[in-house]
């Protein structure tokens, strides 16, 4: 039964072996697309890919060869690996925790607005050089064009998602027939009814992007408490194969048949000098 733990680890990182190859994969092939959304992730999903694939091929070999520095390597990468995913998981979930729609009167969609978010979520979509790609990705979508068809009725009754809500339109406060000297929204004044442009530098198209990464983060935080589990689950087997594959350098399954602590007192040489030539000297 001590051998159970090694197995369990070996069967564990085969199939997360297995499984990295596809994720590697995925990343290569985004990497040659030309569409600028996917170049994001292409990059973390290599990096997870082959962290994912050396981590599974040291545990592995550690745990069906009973090889304890590959063993001794994977539970410290799997202990970085925790300690990564449980400050990435308790970031996303303060930088998520402000935010969310405003109801509007009459209609079934919300709003947003920039300013109920985190200052690093501002800070981000504020980069002139990061919103101009998410532009380019929510123009590449067509997000805004499934509403060319929609009539006035559609607006009052239908729902919105977060990007149509404030990339696709002006703010429903607006009043274009009111002059222009009245205090209205500057979103306002950034609306052009032209499809390459409409709202796209408003900042409620920024704040309705921050929205759904809000959800999106929030999903993935409840997945990682879940991986968090599961990883350290395998960390406690992992510290049993590691300690088994120790005891299988010996013949003795319980450990070393030795006491390499154990240290004679000075005067123990002395006697033993004297033991064995006192024959001699008598």
């Amino acid at each position: 039964m001590y051998r159970f733990s090694n197995s369990v680890i070996g069967f564990l990182n085969l199939f997360t072996l297995v499984a990295s190859i596809p994720i590697i994969g995925g990343g290569l092939w985004m990497a040659r697309s030309s569409t600028t959304c996917e170049g994001f992730l292409q990059t973390p999903l290599l990096v997870i890919g082959f962290v994912v694939l050396i981590v599974s091929l040291a545990g592995f070999i550690g745990a069906c060869f009973n090889v304890p520095w590959a063993l001794w390597v994977y539970l410290l990468v799997m202990l970085v690996l925790i300690g990564t995913l449980l400050s990435f998981t308790i970031f996303g979930f303060v930088v998520t925790s402000q935010g969310g729609g405003i109801v509007v009167n009459g209609r079934a969609y919300k709003e947003y607005r920039l300013q109920d978010y985190s200052e690093w979520l501002r800070n981000r979509v504020k980069d002139p050089q990061y919103w101009r790609t998410l532009r380019t990705c929510i123009l590449g979508s067509n997000t805004c064009s499934k509403l060319s068809s929609w009539t006035p009725l559609d607006y009052l009754e239908k729902d919105m998602s977060p990007v149509q809500s404030g990339c696709c339109k002006p703010p429903t406060s607006c009043n274009y027939a009111a002059a222009t000297t009245t205090e209205q929204d500057p979103d306002c004044y950034k609306w052009n009814n032209a499809l390459p442009f409409l709202c796209y530098e408003c900042d409620s198209c920024k704040a309705g992007v921050l929205e759904d990464v809000r959800d999106d983060w929030h999903k993935l935080s409840v997945l990682n408490v879940v991986v968090l589990v599961f990883l350290i689950s395998i960390y406690s087997i992992g510290c049993c194969a590691f300690r088994n594959s120790k005891r299988s350098e010996t013949d003795y399954p319980y450990g070393h048949n030795r006491m390499s602590k154990v240290r004679p007192r000075w005067d123990y040489y002395w006697w033993r000098w004297w033991y064995d030539r006192r024959d001699q000297l008598y």
